[in-house]
């Protein structure tokens, strides 16, 4: 059926059912836990082919258990969220009663990115059903045989009027962002999100843009530094850092540069003992964004920055070590870059990772706001004084203390950006809301006062809202 046939199906259903029941939205949820249960290997082997080299494992933790976790939380919580909400009436408006009335929007569209493809398209569209929208989802043509099997996945599990998904090019997803609907959530870079957000501008169509930026760890004079090393080791090389909260750069304290360097390599020994053919390290998604991380290195390096290259099997080098078969890139320590190149200016999106030394945490902080706010922030140590000073003097879409990636995980924290790194916010109940009409409703007693309030407006009105203004 044609996208804008499928929008109008969806359409038609969402105002013909206003507001599906309790039970029709746990049957969807049900359904989309059988979906991916029935298929996690074919769900894997699809990822790790779009990739080249992307193991079972990585997909099955950063795609399919985060949306198990995420099914559940939904399931047991979505009655308590669909329920009206009494709320206090003023006494001006007594003996009145109000509340809040939960609703679906409609018709919500998703377009979701290829880095985490199966969690970062299902996830959001799974939120929105629960809410009670029909959704229709488009995922990316850079990842296309799990876009495919999603798209054959859906169809099995539900009817298009329910829930759909468009494969195409970036000519479709633009058609797609056009579409007048209810509600549209984007997943992607900055750049694309401008767009997406002017489109849907169009249509007065609200958006939610989870998006990325530039997400510092900074690293406190307190710290544990292999504890530290470890944990910006695994959040920056996940998925070879193609991760929207992966660690972009590393402000350190000034003098620590070799103790870093140290325990960082520790890290990557400890968490792939090999990078080269390593299925636990994946590869770079495709040749131009390997090549654009070429470009970034090399920029620097000229500007007189040095460069680590970190690879266990192969030992010291300098030069980039890349396998142009798998696209697998060891990864690259850059000390020295500076300010106004593009590997400090833009975000990363691979295994490259700047370290920017401080010698005051004022001078941490300002680098921090000197730049866009990041979807993440980072902070290790022991000091809670200095800890608190970062967190307070800082705005970042989500904080990871003494971690990275996990605020992600935790169902009861809203996870989105601000500012350039994104609007708007989902996970949990806040992800209900992001999908959810919230309906004032006043009821209107027998014994209502309000005809003390029309006109015409004399000594009786006078005496009212006289006897108001000593109350209120």
């Amino acid at each position: 059926m044609p996208m804008h046939a499928l929008f109008d199906a969806q359409f038609r259903a969402s105002r013909a059912e206003i507001d599906p029941p309790l039970s029709v939205r746990r049957d969807r949820l049900h359904r989309m836990k059988k979906l991916i249960d029935g298929h996690g290997a074919a769900l894997h082997a699809a990822v790790e082919a779009d990739f080249g080299v992307r193991s079972p494992g990585l997909t099955e933790v950063a795609d399919l258990f985060v949306l198990r976790a995420m099914l559940g939380h939904l399931q047991r919580h979505l009655p308590r969220w669909m329920k009206p909400t009494r709320v206090a009436t003023p006494v001006y408006l007594q003996p009145a009663t109000a509340y809040i009335q939960r609703q679906p929007l409609g018709v919500v569209g998703v377009i979701s990115p290829w880095n985490y493809p199966i969690q970062l398209a299902l996830a959001p569209a799974a939120t929105a059903m629960a809410a009670g929208n029909r959704v229709m989802l488009k995922p990316s043509e850079l990842t296309p045989r799990t876009s495919a099997l999603l798209a054959e996945l859906v169809r099995q599990h539900y009817a298009p009027e329910e829930f759909c998904v468009i494969e195409g090019d970036a000519q479709v997803a633009a058609e797609f962002a056009s579409l007048p609907f209810d509600h549209l959530f984007f997943t992607g870079s900055t750049a694309v999100g401008r767009k997406v957000a002017a489109a849907a501008a169009a249509n007065l169509t609200p958006t939610t843009l989870e998006l990325g930026g530039k997400s510092p760890a900074v690293i406190d004079r307190s710290v544990t530094m292999g504890d530290a090393a470890l944990k910006i080791a695994h959040g920056k090389l996940l998925n070879a850092g193609q991760t929207c909260i992966a660690p972009d750069y590393v402000l350190l304290p000034r003098g620590m540069e070799a103790d870093f360097e140290r325990a960082f390599t520790q890290a990557v020994a400890r968490l792939f003992p090999k990078i080269m053919g390593n299925g636990d390290y994946a590869s770079v998604i495709t040749e131009r964004h390997l090549a654009r991380l070429r470009a970034l290195v090399d920029e620097a390096r000229s500007g007189g920055a040095r460069v680590v290259v970190v690879d266990p099997a192969g030992g010291a080098l300098n030069q980039l070590h890349i396998d142009p078969e798998t696209r697998q890139m060891a990864p690259v320590l850059l000390f020295g870059a500076q300010p106004g190149q593009r590997v400090l200016e833009e975000e990363i999106f691979g295994p490259v990772l700047p370290v920017v030394p401080y010698d005051t945490l004022d001078e941490a902080i300002e680098a921090i706001n000197a730049r866009p706010r990041p979807l993440a922030l980072y902070w290790f140590g022991s000091d809670i004084a200095s800890r608190d000073a970062v967190l307070n003097r800082t705005v970042s879409g989500g904080v990871s203390v003494n971690d990275t990636l996990m605020h992600i995980a935790h169902e009861n924290l809203p996870f989105g950006g601000v500012g350039e790194s994104g609007w708007g916010a989902y996970h949990g109940h806040r992800g209900f809301l992001t999908f959810t009409h919230e309906k004032s409703v006043l009821v209107q007693s027998r014994l209502g006062l309000g005809h003390l309030f029309y006109p015409p407006y004399g000594a009786r009105f006078r005496q009212v809202t006289g006897l108001l203004r000593k109350i209120l």
